[in-house]
């Protein structure tokens, strides 16, 4: 299994309306083979002495693919590029985390 970690930091204030395009893809994603979760998430809404937010402008993508051919497969699928076409000018950052199980 491949496990992805996504941070992703837009322009500030745009955070809103790069989740709504990224959950109008997710219905896609979650299609493809060896897609078996593909998730965003944003800090929690608590204060617990032992988090670390990552803020307002950013978003964490939470992924797991069955192997590395279906993450190659997912990264170049014609909705991925649809979809990085539409986000592109609210992007900052991205920083890409492929990890495997431990």
């Amino acid at each position: 299994m491949i496990h992805v970690l996504a941070i992703i930091t837009v322009k500030p204030g745009m955070r809103d309306a790069f989740l709504k395009e990224f959950r109008a893809n997710v219905p896609n994603v979650l299609k493809e083979k060896g897609c078996i979760e593909y998730g965003p998430t944003i800090d929690a809404a608590i204060d617990h002495p032992a988090q670390t937010k990552i803020g307002p402008d950013t978003a964490v993508i939470v992924e797991k693919w069955a192997n590395m051919d279906d993450l190659k497969a997912h990264m170049v699928a014609p909705h991925m590029k649809a979809y990085a076409e539409k986000v592109k000018d609210m992007l900052a950052k991205r920083v890409i985390h492929i990890m495997s199980p431990a």
